[in-house]
């Protein structure tokens, strides 16, 4: 009984510790659209090695795949030598016990034009710099920038948003004439965390379920050491168990046998030495 519970402490200990364990993901070459016919990298940045973290993905054609089944793993890394339009989707990165990291979308297309922005959310106040890229060179051409459908600027190849906000969020796309339009993509803007932010309801919620997750795990680890150690005694005790001899005090009729019976006594001893 005693072992199946610590063996379930054990567990329970390790799973919740294995919670806190995250990853993010990566992308190389950095950007949220790619020509046909690219080549891309994506790793999973993780915490710790033994979670096992895989990358996953959702296409218009298949759900949850692994890398094995469209590109070539390397440990926590999946390489796509050669990328077509079927490869566009979401990629993630899964460990063992089901954490996910977060997740990036990538676009892939056949046409002769592509926006290279962030593929990960950018903090705000910084600068976010977008290029309007054509497939053969020359890349650097005449080129107009939009947000959300509406034309923000045009410039040639590349624009830069300086210190984005919240209401730099959207979708962007960028047009050069004579050789066409890219697709959209989302970007995402979040608050910078070198800035104190006032504590809200979610956020103070938050730390008090990770306060109480650490109260947990220390409990149960404390409870399974006590255990054992109360086990490794208890096994000890018994195969070192003291012995005892217990001394009967004699009856009156042995006691009224007097000096006859000390000669009976006598030889029955010598009897059994010999």
């Amino acid at each position: 009984m005693e072992r199946a519970s610590l063996q379930c402490l054990l567990f329970l200990t390790s799973v919740l510790c294995c919670r806190s364990i995250q990853a993010g993901l990566t992308v190389s070459p950095s950007s949220s659209q790619l020509f046909e016919e690219d080549s891309v990298s994506l790793s999973c940045e993780e915490d710790d090695s033994s979670a096992g973290w895989r990358l996953r993905r959702n296409t218009t054609r298949e759900t949850r795949t692994q890398c094995d089944d469209w590109g070539r793993s390397a440990g926590s890394s999946c390489n796509i030598s050669f990328i077509v339009s079927l490869d566009s989707g979401v990629y993630w990165c899964e460990s063992r016990e089901g954490a996910t990291s977060n997740s990036i979308n990538i676009t892939v297309t056949g046409g002769a034009v592509i926006l290279q922005s962030p593929v990960l959310p950018v903090m705000e106040g910084h600068d976010v710099t977008l290029h309007c890229k054509t497939k053969t060179p020359p890349s650097n051409l005449p080129a107009a920038f939009y947000k959300d459908g509406s034309l923000i600027k045009e410039t040639t190849g590349h624009m830069t948003i300086h210190h984005v906000d919240k209401s730099d969020e959207g979708l962007y796309s960028c047009d050069i004439t004579g050789h066409g339009e890219s697709p959209r993509s989302w970007i995402t803007v979040t608050g910078d965390p070198t800035t104190t932010a006032p504590p809200t309801a979610s956020t103070s919620l938050h730390l008090v379920f990770r306060l109480l997750l650490h109260l947990v795990v220390f409990s149960l680890f404390f409870i399974s050491t006590v255990l054992m150690v109360s086990l490794y005694r208890h096994r000890a005790t018994e195969h070192h168990l003291p012995v005892s001899v217990a001394m009967t005090p004699l009856t009156q009729a042995e006691q009224g046998l007097g000096d006859d019976s000390d000669d009976v006594i006598i030889a029955v001893t010598t009897e059994h030495l010999f």
